[in-house]
């Protein structure tokens, strides 16, 4: 079908110059021409040309060629054009700017992984995913999970092309380069898919990129969406498990918008309200009084299950040592700790002032 939509192009091209025009994919093999005598013969010495020139403007026994736009590292189509004067130079741009058009409007027409990338970037009307899913054969009502890819540091754009190949079935499953850093993997999965299954994918994911690219990724997972309109939800799911985890799950690679538990409420929290919490719970001292030997123990009696006898044991310090630290909590916040009530609320106090530290360095 794309190459009819380039077969169009070149021939109108003809219409106006006496030049050979012509398209060759990525293996060389030329797919449209004015000269329809070479059409189906290849060309993969040129072809080569066009990877080693990348996306300039190149020049090869005797003809001018410059490759589509196109995601990854290589190229899927490239136009050439006879001559290597300035003629051939001027007519290779309009033809690359002509092609290119018609290349991207036959994929947001026709391609699936467009239209998937149009719903998770809400760039699609909710009335017209049922329309275009109709157009393109496509099923609504699979089970898909979307992983969020976010590369650290410096992104590389071959991620995409390494996890495409990963994944080649484009027709179920979905890679889309969202921005520099983020890519979206959606991937078909089956309906009773648990957690820890979503989990092994993300790993192979993280896996794959840090063997083929030496890359360090962080991975968003979100909730299963059993129909197309639900991947948009899924998608940014996703986006709130990396923002969050960076928060509150500092050391893992993987977070899960379903494992986010209480986070996930108090990242949506007005920043102001978090203040008012946090002076309404401290009004005695301020969090900022707990030194950091202080703030340790809390987090192992926490980690501890507010067990006196386990905590101690853990931290090597004889039980009626913990008491009196708990006694000194007790004292300078007004808040026992031994106390379910008042732990929970000090456990979401410690988890708040982490959020507003973030918002703090954020802005800085």
């Amino acid at each position: 079908m794309a190459n009819r939509i380039f077969s169009g192009v070149v021939q109108q091209m003809k219409e106006a110059t006496d030049r050979k025009i012509g398209v060759i994919d990525s293996d060389g093999m030329v797919v449209a021409c004015t000269d329809a005598e070479q059409m189906g013969t290849k060309l993969p010495d040129l072809a080569q040309a066009v990877v080693s020139a990348q996306e300039a403007l190149t020049h090869f026994d005797g003809l001018t060629c410059k490759a589509l736009t196109c995601f990854g590292t290589g190229f899927d189509f490239a136009v050439f054009v006879a001559g290597d004067d300035e003629c051939a130079r001027s007519l290779c741009l309009m033809a690359h700017v002509a092609l290119n058009g018609a290349k991207n409007y036959y994929e947001e027409k026709h391609d699936k992984g467009t239209f998937v990338k149009n719903i998770i970037t809400d760039n699609i009307l909710p009335g017209d995913i049922y329309i275009r899913a109709k157009e393109l054969h496509f099923p609504t009502d699979q089970t898909w999970v979307v992983f969020l890819v976010r590369q650290a540091g410096g992104a590389d754009v071959s991620a995409v092309e390494v996890l495409q190949k990963f994944y080649p079935d484009r027709q179920q499953d979905f890679v889309i380069s969202v921005n520099e850093t983020d890519i979206a993997v959606i991937k078909l999965v089956d309906p009773d898919i648990d957690q820890q299954e979503e989990h092994a994918i993300a790993e192979t994911i993280e896996s794959t990129l840090k063997n083929e690219l030496f890359l360090k990724v962080t991975i968003g997972i979100g909730t299963v969406a059993h129909h197309l309109r639900e991947l948009a939800d899924s998608y940014k799911e996703a986006q709130v498990a990396i923002e969050v985890g960076k928060v509150f799950e500092t050391e893992k690679t993987i977070v899960s918008y379903e494992n986010l538990g209480i986070g996930r409420l108090i990242y949506q929290l007005p920043t102001t309200l978090c203040e008012i919490f946090l002076n309404e719970v401290f009004k005695k001292n301020s969090i900022d009084s707990l030194d950091q030997e202080t703030l340790f123990t809390i987090n192992k009696f926490f980690e501890n299950n507010l067990n006196v006898s386990e905590t101690s044991r853990k931290l090597f310090v004889h039980r009626n040592t913990l008491v009196y630290r708990l006694e000194k909590i007790k004292k300078l916040t007004g808040l026992d700790l031994r106390e379910f009530d008042h732990a929970i609320i000090f456990k979401v106090a410690l988890m708040v002032k982490k959020y507003l530290n973030s918002r703090d360095n954020r802005m800085l």
